[in-house]
């Protein structure tokens, strides 16, 4: 089973131990062991995204679980990446690639091209 934790915009200070507690949370019943975290939202990059997915990828950790992050955008990726966190992504559909389970329908009669 997988859960969405979604923090919007930049967090606070205050609003860090909130979301720590809220993956502690869903982490603690055994029902499921990731937690899917949409960082679309999160506002620019900078340290205190770093810091915010630091603590709950560690809460997560403490607690038996891990973080998956969904919207991690390529700037978010590159922080990370040079930070040395590591964190799974979902995959994203690139620029002119179909996502998944969507196929091309093609009409009998067109010419070929």
């Amino acid at each position: 089973m997988i859960v969405l934790a979604e923090p919007a915009g930049p967090a606070r200070r205050d609003e860090r131990a909130a979301l720590c507690d809220r993956v502690r949370a869903l982490l603690a019943d055994g029902r499921c062991a990731v937690v899917v975290c949409d960082v679309s939202g999160i506002g620019p990059p900078g340290l205190a995204a770093v810091d915010l997915l630091a603590r709950l990828d560690l809460t997560a950790r403490r607690t038996g679980g891990r973080i998956r992050l969904r919207g991690a955008g390529p700037a978010l990726r590159s922080l990370l990446d040079l930070t040395g966190l590591r964190f799974q992504t979902e995959r994203q559909p690139e620029q002119r690639e179909p996502p998944r389970g969507v196929q091309e329908a093609v009409e009998t009669g067109d010419p070929a091209r």
